[in-house]
C-alpha cells in the first residue's frame, strides 16, 4: 500500500490495533491524541479522565449504544511522558481478531480517527520524543532476525547512533562558525584556528565518520541477512551440498547432469545469522532453450549474491569448464568447495582462490570445516560486539558517504587556498548530509518512505 503522509495535525486523535493479527491471550488497542480520553471516556465504564498517569484499570469497554463488548484493562499514559508524547490510552482486551476489531469500531465510533502506518511512531518524531535513525530502529528491532540484529537494533534505539552522528555535527559546526567569521570579518585577522589545526580537526572527524561508514558491511549482514549462492559446473553435487546445508532434501539429486534446471531457494539459518540459500543450475555450454534460461538466472544470482560457494568434483579434478566458469567469478567473496572427498581422487591441483573447503555432501563430512570459513569470510575482521555502534540502513549510509565527500572537499580546500565562501558552503552541505540520519531539514517525501514501512499500530 502506498503511504502519504497527510499534513501533520497537532493533536489529532488516532486508533490502531497494536498486536499482530490473530488469536492471542490479549489484544491492544492503542489510541493517541488530544482527545484520547474523552474517546476512552465514552466507551469505558470508569472515570478516565480522573485517573492519574501510568495506572491501570479494570472495567467494561461497550459500543455507543451501549452494548458491552469485552472486559477490558486501561491504560492511561498522559502527555509527554507518553511513546508520542501526546495523551494515549491503551486498552488490553481478550486476544482474538472479532474482539479485538469490534473494540476498534467502537474506539473510531467515539471519535478517533483509523492511524495510518507508522503514525504512531511519526508523532513521537514529530513531537520530538524520538530522532528519526531511532524511529527507524523501532521497526529494525520489530524485524530482527537475529540476537546480533536485536542488538544493534537496541543501540540505535538507544540513541548511541545519533549520539555519535551529533557528535560530528557539534564539531562541524564550530569549524563552520570560523568560516562564517573569515567570511564577515576578513580584514580584521580572526584566527581562532590556523589552518593546519583546522584541516587536522577535519581530517580526525572524516576518519571517525569513515570508521564508522566500514560498519555497514557488517550491519548490513544482520540487518538484511546474507545471500549465499550455490554455482559450479553440473553434476558437481551442488544440490546434495544444498540439501546438507539445510539437513532436509530440498533440491532434487540426480546422477544425471543438468537436474537443476531453474533457480531453487531456500532459508538457512546458520551461526546465528540468516541466509538466503540459492541452488542454481550447472554452467556449461547448452543447447537446450529451457537449460539456456537456467544458465543466464544462475549467473544473475551468482553477480548478487554476497557470498557464492563453487562447487568443483575433487574426483574429477579441475576441468575446462570450470577453468572458463572461474574466469568469471569473484574471488573476493568466493569459497571453493571440493566436493566428493569421500571417493578415490588425485592430489587436488593449487587454485587462485583465497578460501577452500573440501567436504563429502553426500557422506556428511567436512560441513562443520565450511561452517567456519563462511563466518571467517563473512566477518572481514571479526563479528561486531553487543556495543559497537553500525551502520544498518542504506539511507543512513548514503548520508554519511555525501557528508564525508563534502568533508574531504572543505579539506582539499583548505589545502589549495579555495575562498572561504567555498568552504562554507562545503561546510553546510557535510552537516545537511549529517543531519538527515537523525531527521533535520527531512523532507516529507523521504518520512513518507521510511514510516509507510511500519506496521499500523506502531
Amino acid at each position: 500500500m502506498e503511504f502519504i503522509h497527510q499534513p501533520y495535525q497537532p493533536g489529532e486523535t488516532i486508533a490502531a490495533i497494536a498486536t499482530p493479527p490473530g488469536e492471542g491471550g490479549v489484544a491492544i488497542i492503542r489510541i493517541s491524541g488530544k482527545e484520547a480520553l474523552d474517546v476512552a471516556e465514552k466507551i469505558f465504564s470508569g472515570p478516565i479522565r480522573t485517573y492519574k498517569t501510568h495506572t491501570v484499570h479494570f472495567g467494561t469497554l461497550s459500543n455507543l449504544s451501549k452494548e458491552p463488548i469485552d472486559e477490558v484493562l486501561a491504560l492511561v499514559m498522559l502527555g509527554k511522558r507518553s511513546f508520542t508524547g501526546e495523551d494515549t490510552v491503551e486498552i488490553h482486551c481478550h486476544g482474538g481478531s472479532l474482539i479485538a476489531r469490534r473494540v476498534l469500531e467502537a474506539v473510531l465510533g467515539a471519535g478517533a480517527r483509523a492511524a495510518r502506518p507508522g503514525e504512531f511512531s511519526f508523532k513521537a518524531f514529530i513531537n520530538g520524543k524520538i530522532d528519526l535513525a531511532q524511529a527507524e530502529a523501532i521497526q529494525e528491532l520489530i524485524c530482527a532476525k537475529n540476537e546480533k540484529a536485536l542488538d544493534a537494533a537496541g543501540n540505535q534505539l538507544k540513541g548511541r547512533l545519533s549520539e555519535k552522528i551529533c557528535s560530528f555535527q557539534k564539531q562541524l559546526t564550530q569549524v563552520a562558525a570560523i568560516f562564517e567569521a573569515w567570511i564577515d570579518f576578513p580584514e580584521e585577522g580572526l584566527e581562532f584556528m590556523t589552518m593546519e589545526e583546522v584541516c587536522s580537526l577535519l581530517e580526525g572527524i572524516c576518519h571517525e565518520m569513515q570508521c564508522l561508514l566500514t560498519t555497514f558491511h557488517n550491519g548490513k549482514i544482520l540487518h538484511e541477512g546474507i545471500a549465499l549462492c550455490l554455482v559450479g559446473c553440473p553434476n558437481v553435487g551442488k544440490s546434495s551440498l544444498m540439501n546438507a546445508l539445510l539437513d532436509k532434501e530440498r533440491a532434487i539429486v540426480s546422477h544425471i547432469p543438468g537436474t537443476t534446471r531453474d533457480i531453487v531457494e531456500d532459508n538457512l539459518r546458520l551461526n546465528g545469522l540468516n541466509f538466503k540459500l540459492v541452488d542454481t543450475a550447472g554452467i556449461r555450454n547448452a543447447e537446450d532453450i529451457i537449460e539456456i534460461e537456467g544458465i543466464r538466472r544462475s549467473k544473475e544470482a551468482m553477480n548478487n549474491a554476497d557470498l557464492i560457494l563453487l562447487v568443483l568434483d575433487s574426483s574429477i579434478g579441475v576441468t575446462q569448464q570450470d577453468l572458463t566458469l572461474m574466469e568469471i567469478i569473484p574471488s573476493h567473496k568466493t569459497i571453493v568447495i571440493w566436493n566428493k572427498t569421500d571417493l578415490p581422487h588425485s592430489p587436488l591441483p593449487s587454485i587462485n582462490f583465497p578460501h577452500c573447503v573440501e567436504l563429502s555432501a553426500k557422506a556428511r563430512l567436512g560441513l562443520e570445516l565450511l561452517h567456519e570459513k563462511i563466518d571467517a569470510v563473512i566477518w572481514n575482521e571479526g563479528p561486531p560486539t553487543r556495543e559497537e555502534i553500525l551502520i544498518t540502513n542504506i539511507r543512513h549510509k548514503e548520508a554519511l558517504t555525501g557528508a564525508i565527500g563534502f568533508c574531504r572537499a572543505v579539506i582539499n580546500g583548505l589545502k589549495n587556498g579555495v575562498s572561504p565562501e567555498f568552504l562554507s558552503s562545503d561546510m553546510r552541505q557535510t552537516l545537511k548530509d549529517l543531519g538527515k540520519i537523525i531527521g533535520v531539514n527531512t523532507t516529507e517525501e523521504v518520512l513518507s518512505s521510511i514510516f509507510s514501512q511500519f506496521c499500523i499500530g506502531k
